[in-house]
């Protein structure tokens, strides 16, 4: 029975003295093997209080001073408790980087145990989750504390990756086992093609340090979708699982049921074509430029000065660059023991990297590019230096390189047909080769416009643009946006990949409908007649029917094409067929290809 305090009495050293937290454990999923990976505690304050949640206890430990005491109870109470919960994977405990730091300052590694004093558990399940890892006084210790605490078994996460208190220096430097990305980029993901391209940018450089990526905050089916098919591993959010008391071994019902569908599902589409022209000269940052005599006790002001400063560069007195400074390795080494006294009066350039990475200010996107997927990667712990025909210009952070090449492939990347902003050729073939590794069943359709030519030259490309704006309008409208995707090849070139069960009468529905709409869009003389007098290829003048669509079908079997340009090929040949059997819907069967009547198939839709 939890004791009832007056709201007065509840102060922060009561609730620790009388240890009335309590743990609750959120799950923490393996996608890939439908598997609770772990849990994250998660404190609570006296129930049916106002210091209940953790937001209200954290602000009372600012107010009372004690912000370590509070953290240093929640960790070990979260530890003690997780075994009795039921608790059998790893556990996630979140720690500030001050107070790791602090704690190493004051006693360095010869009391470490004394965090984890009530673990009933072996440490190698211990994850830290490194949290407000910006606010860190002693910033070069704490790479001195993450090493002591791996030593002991204990793995690190970077909390909340992208929240705008994260570092890309950080996660560089710590090279933790484990980075979750805040929930703001898995909210609304199934929306919002931006936030698709930079988890595709996290994968990458999460690829290249080796680490982990968590997706925090997911909460409805759509968001966890997409995080699978991204090929995002592990996933935290409520449509998992809610904390609890008890640590829950089963993945919650809901987020199963999405598992457990092997659909792909269609990425949000970015809506407006890219018009990119960037150079290096968009990443200077104004450093100062330091001399090669300056003594070392200098330098160390300096960097105090600048604190957002990663590096200096060394650079001579005509303007040319000799080298580059990293911040930290000078920091560590100067901090050594009579460091200061042998070094402090010697010139800087004892510490200088001679060999730096040098970018003119004229570079385009593709060779900064290069530096990122080069094996050179002191871009993202010291920077390079930027130039100006050779002379000194400034200063850019591996940070802000990966942030633009980021930006600039999002925008690259849209690859939208300008007039429909559907996806284009590249993004197709992108689809059609998570459909094959995927290995699930599904239908490639082409969809062209008969005569289209004719009317575009009888009223002109206006009318024609707005002709193949129905078309697109059209197709869209008829297809399930989660699991058919829908692509504008070109002109009046249309591809459909279906995973729609009922993609024959979906196709029915796409030729009726448009062929029903594309008639208000001839005047009367050609209702009349039926179709318009106009030039064939050859100049000669003829008769051309009104417009209507073809779609030419394939059905696609797990394993029986292997690359996305052979679906291409096929849905093309099918396409082919339909136009030379005199349109409407076929489909390619054993190589030849069968026509499907439309009044059957809408029969069917309507039934």
């Amino acid at each position: 029975m939890t004791t009832a305090f007056p709201p007065s009495s509840l102060t922060l050293q009561t609730i620790l003295g009388e240890r009335l937290l309590t743990p609750v454990y959120q799950p923490i999923v393996n996608l890939a093997e439908h598997a609770i990976y772990g849990h994250e505690s998660l404190i609570r304050g006296p129930a049916q209080t106002a210091c209940q949640m953790p937001d209200v206890l954290f602000a009372m430990a600012r107010a009372e001073g004690c912000l370590n005491e509070l953290e240093f109870a929640a960790a070990n109470t979260g530890i003690a408790g997780y075994r009795a919960a039921g608790g059998r994977a790893k556990l996630f405990i979140n720690l500030s980087a001050t107070f790791l730091v602090d704690h190493y300052v004051r006693h360095g590694d010869s009391h470490l145990d004394q965090l984890f004093e009530r673990a009933d558990m072996p440490l190698g399940d211990l994850v830290i989750e490194l949290t407000e890892h910006d606010q860190v006084h002693h910033v070069d210790a704490l790479p001195r504390m993450v090493e002591s605490l791996r030593a002991q078994g204990v793995q690190i996460a970077l909390d909340d990756f992208g929240d705008g208190r994260s570092s890309l220096r950080l996660w560089s430097e710590l090279r933790p086992e484990i980075v979750k990305i805040d929930r703001y980029f898995s909210r609304e993901i199934d929306t919002h093609a931006a936030k698709v391209q930079t988890f595709k940018a996290m994968l990458h450089l999460a690829e290249t340090f080796g680490t982990r990526l968590v997706a925090e905050g997911i909460e409805t089916a759509e968001e966890l979708e997409i995080i699978r098919d991204l090929g995002i591993v592990y996933a935290q959010g409520y449509l998992l699982g809610r904390p609890h008391a008890e640590a829950t071994r089963a993945i919650a019902e809901p987020a199963r049921e999405v598992l457990a569908n092997r659909d792909i599902v269609v990425y949000p589409a970015l809506r407006k074509v890219a018009h990119t022209h960037f150079s290096a000269e968009k990443l200077v940052i104004d450093a100062p430029a330091i001399s090669p005599k300056m003594p070392n006790d200098e330098l160390v002001r300096i960097f105090h000065d600048r604190a957002d400063l990663q590096a200096l560069a060394v650079v001579a007195p005509d303007g040319k660059p000799l080298g580059l400074i990293n911040r930290r390795d000078f920091i560590d080494r100067y901090t050594h023991p009579y460091h200061k006294e042998l070094f402090g009066k010697r010139a800087c350039t004892a510490f200088m990297d001679p060999s730096p990475i040098l970018v003119d200010k004229h570079q385009t996107f593709e060779q900064l590019t290069s530096i990122l997927v080069s094996g050179d990667q002191r871009y993202l712990s010291s920077g390079f230096i930027i130039t100006e025909a050779g002379r000194y210009l400034g200063l850019g952070t591996g940070e802000q390189l990966v942030k633009a090449v980021t930006e600039v492939r999002i925008e690259a990347a849209r690859h939208a047909n300008p007039l429909t902003f559907l996806p284009g050729n590249i993004p197709i073939s992108e689809h059609i080769a998570r459909l094959l590794t995927a290995r699930v069943s599904f239908t490639a359709c082409y969809c062209d416009l008969n005569h289209f030519k004719p009317y575009n030259d009888q009223y002109g490309y206006w009318r024609g643009d707005e002709m193949i704006r129905l078309a697109a309008g059209v197709i869209s409208a008829n297809c399930d946006a989660r699991r058919d995707f829908v692509g504008h090849v070109g002109g009046d070139d249309f591809v459909v990949l279906f995973q729609s069960a009922d993609w024959d009468s979906r196709c029915a529905q796409i030729i009726t409908t448009f062929n029903e709409h594309a008639l208000t869009m001839f005047d009367e003389a050609a209702l009349k007649a039926g179709g318009i007098e106009a030039e064939d290829r050859h100049g000669n003048p003829s008769f051309f029917p009104l417009t209507t669509l073809t779609i030419g079908a394939v059905r696609i079997a797990p394993d029986s094409y292997s690359r996305p340009e052979d679906v291409a090929s096929a849905a093309a040949l099918a396409k082919r067929s339909a136009k030379h059997g005199g349109g409407g819907l076929w489909v390619l069967d054993g190589g030849k290809a069968v026509q499907l009547p439309l009044c059957v198939r809408m029969a069917d839709a309507e039934a």
